[in-house]
């Protein structure tokens, strides 16, 4: 399982701290420090492409977040973990 922790403005919609990515029972955080910096710029890159594209909805976010990560986790280790996009409303 991955969890993508997202603190979020609630007035724009605008990220306000890196994301939070948790593991459990998928790769060991410690060995794998590089996977999960790649991880963080796929969230932002994907969470840039829908503020370009207006999405102002959480589900929609969600969803374009957890799509993103699923294929560049399949493309990189060929497993498909549950995605737990989780945003943060600050």
């Amino acid at each position: 399982m991955v969890v993508v922790v997202l603190s979020m403005s609630s007035h724009d919609h605008r990220l306000l701290c890196e994301p939070e990515i948790v593991t459990r029972g998928f790769v060991y955080v410690k060995e794998s420090e590089g996977l999960m910096e790649e991880l963080r710029k796929v969230a932002v890159k994907a969470l840039e492409e829908c503020r370009m594209d207006t999405m102002n909805d959480w589900a929609s976010i969600k969803s374009e977040i957890k799509n993103a990560i699923s294929g560049f986790l399949y493309k990189k280790t060929k497993r498909n973990p549950m995605i737990l996009p989780v945003i943060m409303e600050v």
